[in-house]
């Protein structure tokens, strides 16, 4: 039988004919309402020749593709007993299923010498976006050894030039693309959380793709830990993408009965570039959200004090976060007993009694009072040696004698059941004890270790443990930054921590790229000093300010300290934050393709068409004196549109004897269709800034 799965103007064909592991046909444009004659005709006019010197077969690419089958690509699944298995799966049953979330096919193949029972998951959602998966189960009495259970789909031969990204500390998603040859690109993580230099996204598109034009054929791996996503183009059979979780040597052995359940990959399809890549999996990362409520603005008080805590040194702060409206405060690093700075007491999770006499309570109190929410920064997977737990219970510390250190701090294992109670335990009475609306989860090691599964697996169940004793507080996924940002640990949180560098010059490309998976509610972005502490790098409170807003706002400064003309702008950049937050966090993020490298410009489009706010950045000097027009995406072409420039902080610096008329005069009214194609005439912006323009239908 053919099953044709359609939704969101996507069609995926999968042919489930015959006695082998059915294979897809079809993923991309829609192909219409198509009888199962025609399905049949499709299938059949999509089976290749066979070439010379090949196997004797039309090769297909299955949902499983293996050297039994004559494949020998990347292999999806590879499983080994005593020896490597050469798996010949037969079909058992093709079942499709109907629900609200989507168009589903669950495929069982088995293969009885091996003993091996695979069920693979294919669910296609209202949305458009695809996701697969594998269910392996050993139905045999000796033990299998799994070293891959990845998913593999075929991509069409046009889709030549791969972005992906790479990336270090502080400087998370970096865009590198490239037309691959014959062979296989492969990016594999090995840190135990997805890293900094995670591949995040792989698009595999037409020549020439960008954020407004071109096919893209995209895939993301939805799990917290290793992993690895990969292309493939080979002379001899189809192109394809790939991923799923990166299995090390005996990591996953599977006594008889038991069951491994392989990471989603994540596929979307679009015909409208990268952007159209996000207007998918926004709408479908917010249709099962755990964000309830708009998103609070934040003040972290990390780069405010560092490890500088006492109630005398926080209560001017809390005054001015209050004064400007800041509706969380969050209180970092330095709180439980005898951490003093980053090389001790990591683990040891009570407040400390030499910092905080009395407890936590008198600080929550005052920050209630001012009229916040309190919220607390943890590490709960990670110990320093000279700490109380790691000299009570040294076999708790997954990384053995003598491993180096990591920030001073070695990974607790939870994969101990011991271990996982004790932090259970201590994050519970924290949270029962004090009103902590909100947790910062902060994980800043790489494992280096050979547990990964284990630990990012017990990590998860933990995840799942708090919110099941506390559904009211809401979780932060932190790692020195944005070293752990999936869409498997978004089910849990309702934000992100999207780099640990507030230079609003880095952050731009940051949250440009993290946005293409992630929506803007997630991304926490903060305010930061005019002195970047990660770069030294000094910027304008408008670029701060312009760079924040598009995102889960915060701040990240001593207030206490800052200039009294410098607190009222920030007032009203909270006030402005607070009118457009619900807009800001529903609509559709819109990106522009600009010529120029220095300059970009991004916005976020009501679902409806009705209005925008844009901005245009200077990340550096122009190539030119008279910039280009910039053409604002998105709108309805048919639909008249008042334009106008928003100050943020003061007027942008212009280099320029005069602005463009419409700039003088405030305000122009244009078609959408104009705006889109044609752009608008702008300022020369200075290097290293920023403008606001909103747009209203008339």
């Amino acid at each position: 039988m053919i099953h044709h799965l359609r939704a969101a103007g996507v069609s995926v064909l999968v042919d489930a004919r015959g006695a082998g592991v059915p294979a897809i046909v079809h993923w991309g444009a829609d192909l219409g309402d198509l009888s199962a004659s025609e399905l049949e005709a499709v299938a059949d006019a999509s089976v290749p020749a066979v070439p010379p010197s090949s196997i004797d077969v039309p090769l297909r690419l299955s949902l499983a593709p293996s050297i039994a089958e004559g494949w020998s690509g990347r292999p999806a699944l590879a499983v080994s007993g005593e020896r490597p298995v050469d798996l010949a799966l037969v079909l058992r049953s093709c079942e499709r299923v109907d629900d609200p979330a989507g168009e589903r096919l669950i495929i069982r193949v088995t293969d009885a010498a091996a003993s091996v029972d695979l069920g693979i998951e294919l669910e296609l959602t209202p949305q458009g976006v695809l996701r697969v998966r594998h269910v392996l189960t050993n139905d045999g009495e000796s033990t299998l050894s799994l070293g891959a259970a990845a998913s593999v789909v075929p991509v069409p031969d046009r889709a030549r030039e791969v972005l992906d990204f790479s990336g270090l500390w502080a400087n998370e998603r970096r865009p590198q693309r490239f037309v691959p040859g014959h062979g296989v690109w492969a990016r594999e993580s090995r840190h135990g959380r997805p890293g900094h230099d995670d591949a995040f996204l792989l698009a595999a598109g037409t020549p020439g793709f960008g954020f407004r034009t071109g096919e893209v054929w995209a895939a993301h791996v939805a799990w917290s830990g290793d992993r690895a996503l990969w292309f493939e183009r080979s002379p001899l059979g189809p192109t394809s993408i790939g991923g799923g979780e990166l299995l090390g040597a005996g990591e996953i052995v599977l006594a008889e009965g038991e069951t491994y359940v392989a990471s989603w990959l994540v596929l979307v399809w679009s015909d409208a570039g990268l952007d159209g890549v996000s207007a998918r999996l926004h709408p479908w990362v917010r249709s099962g959200s755990t964000i309830d409520r708009t998103r609070p603005v934040v003040l972290n008080t990390w780069e405010a004090v560092y490890f500088d805590q006492s109630m005398e040194r926080l209560e001017p702060l809390i005054d001015a976060a209050a004064a400007v409206g800041v509706e969380r405060f969050v209180l970092d690093d330095g709180w439980f007993r005898g951490r003093s700075d980053d090389r001790r007491a990591l683990g040891d999770w009570f407040v400390d009694p030499a910092t905080w006499p009395d407890g936590l309570g008198p600080l929550i109190d005052r920050v209630v009072e001012a009229g916040m929410d309190f919220g607390l920064w943890v590490e709960p997977e990670m110990v320093n040696r000279d700490s109380d737990v790691a000299r009570e219970h040294p076999d708790w510390v997954l990384q053995p004698a003598g491993a180096p250190s990591w920030r001073w701090q070695y990974s607790l294992d939870l994969a101990n059941p011991s271990a996982f109670a004790y932090v259970l335990g201590r994050l519970d009475a924290l949270l029962s004890e004090y009103p902590i609306a909100y947790l910062k989860w902060d994980h800043n090691r790489d494992l280096l270790a050979t547990d990964a599964h284990r630990q990012t697996a017990a990590f998860l169940r933990l995840l799942d443990a708090v919110r099941a004793k506390h559904p009211g507080v809401e979780i932060e996924s932190c790692a020195s930054g944005g070293a752990r940002i999936d869409l498997g640990v978004l089910e849990r949180v309702e934000r992100v921590w999207t780099s640990d560098t507030n230079d609003p010059l880095v952050r731009q490309r940051i949250q440009r790229y993290t946005s293409l998976v992630v929506p803007p509610e997630y991304l926490g972005g903060h305010l930061g000093a005019a002195h970047a502490h990660t770069t030294g790098r000094t910027s304008s409170l408008s670029f701060r300010m312009i760079t924040a807003l598009f995102g889960s706002a915060g701040i990240e400064w001593n207030l206490a300290e800052a200039a009294p003309h410098d607190l009222e702008a920030i007032a009203e950049w909270i006030a402005l934050f607070q009118r457009e937050r619900r807009f800001l966090h529903s609509g559709v993020v819109v990106r522009s393709d600009d010529a120029d490298p220095g300059v970009l410009g991004h916005g976020v489009v009501a679902p409806d068409g009705s209005r925008a706010l844009y901005a245009r950045v200077a990340l550096d000097s122009a190539q030119a004196a008279l910039p280009a027009p910039a053409r604002i995406p998105g709108l309805d072409p048919d639909r008249r549109y008042r334009v106008r420039p928003v100050e943020v902080g003061g007027p942008p610096p212009v280099i320029a004897d005069a602005p463009p008329p419409w700039w003088a005069v405030g305000e122009v009214v244009l078609t959408g269709r104009v705006l889109g194609e044609l752009g608008l005439a702008m300022p020369l912006l200075a290097p290293e800034s920023a403008l606001l323009l909103e747009v209203a239908a008339v």
